[in-house]
């Protein structure tokens, strides 16, 4: 092997490496914070559970159902009676909203996050800790970092470990928000 041909293969190999930080780095996860500050809240207010309205539709709920310590486990969705789950949540009936959504919202709409630590999504499981799932009108990704078990591509995987990422920051902060006006 000559030396222009090697000093080539190192450079392809440095820029295959280079390319991949950025990707890694993306993947950071903007609901880790939300989540810890959510569990926090509810640790202090001694609560189980917390449901909103999404601020941005009249006709979509959300809702978390909290064990302390061990996982957060959040819904939302559309509901056929949005008035029913409003007085629920005017009530603070966060129990009730939660169970409503998760047995009854429009399958279609529906997206439910389980986040084992209530830290966060994460991209890749972390060694001997169980994994976050999303699931999103009745089509499951469990972030696990196992794409090719799930017949994904990485670069889908990616893709959908950010969508679920950008939702559950979206219901994460409405979540607090409804906490903030209970205390």
């Amino acid at each position: 092997m000559t030396l222009k041909t090697r000093v080539a293969n190192g450079s392809l190999v440095a820029l295959v490496v280079l390319s991949l930080v950025p990707a890694a780095s993306a993947q950071e996860s903007k609901s880790a914070s939300l989540a810890k500050q959510l569990a926090a809240a509810l640790d202090a207010g001694k609560l189980d559970s917390i449901a909103a309205k999404d601020p941005s539709a009249p006709d979509v709920f959300f809702a978390a159902l909290y064990f302390p310590g061990v996982q957060l486990l959040v819904v939302s969705g559309k509901y056929s009676v949005p008035q029913l789950l409003t007085e629920r949540v005017t009530k603070k009936e966060y129990r009730d909203v939660y169970l409503d959504l998760n047995g009854a919202s429009v399958a279609e709409s529906k997206v439910f996050i389980e986040d084992p630590g209530a830290d966060g999504l994460k991209a890749k499981r972390e060694e001997n800790s169980a994994f976050d799932q999303c699931e999103v009108g009745g089509k499951r990704t469990m972030f696990d970092g196992d794409w090719k078990k799930q017949k994904m591509s990485e670069q889908d995987y990616l893709k959908s470990f950010s969508s679920a990422d950008d939702r559950y920051t979206e219901i994460l902060t409405a979540l607090l928000a409804q906490i903030k006006k209970t205390s």
